[in-house]
């Protein structure tokens, strides 16, 4: 009985220190949940996966050089009934994106909204800096 219950007690000890990565990968210390910024860009790739969905599209800076930022979402089945789909975002589509930045200055962030080419506003539910009720876009 005894090697049975050191074996459970292994296990459950290996599934624990397996886990802890998994917890510690969705933080937001490396974005600044402080600021929004609003950029106008150029579609490059819409990439629809698990556990997170990336859109890549192309700015012009104030110096009219091309800077490509890649921002994050949640991963497809969580932002579906916000109205996104596989097929929400085509290269060339005329975005404006309003995000959370990384601390660091690149060009990455994390998507708060979208307003797509049609003009309709595409949220995702998160928490908007400096916001009083939590959120101004689409829940």
């Amino acid at each position: 009985m005894r090697p049975r219950v050191i074996a459970i007690f292994a296990m459950a000890a290996g599934l624990l220190i397996v886990s802890v990565p998994l917890f510690a990968h969705h933080g937001a210390a490396s974005f600044d949940t402080t600021k929004k910024v609003t950029v106008k860009g150029t579609v490059v790739e819409w990439f629809w996966a698990n556990p997170h969905c990336f859109l890549r599209f192309d700015v012009k800076d104030e110096n009219g050089q091309t800077v490509q930022w890649v921002v994050e979402t949640q991963s497809g089945p969580n932002i579906t009934p916000l109205g996104y789909t596989k097929q929400t975002f085509k290269p060339g589509d005329e975005v404006t994106v309003t995000l959370t930045p990384v601390r660091n200055g690149r060009p990455l962030g994390r998507l708060l909204s979208v307003v797509l080419p049609n003009g309709k506003k595409l949220g995702t539910g998160g928490i908007v800096p400096g916001s009083a009720s939590g959120s101004d876009y689409p829940q």
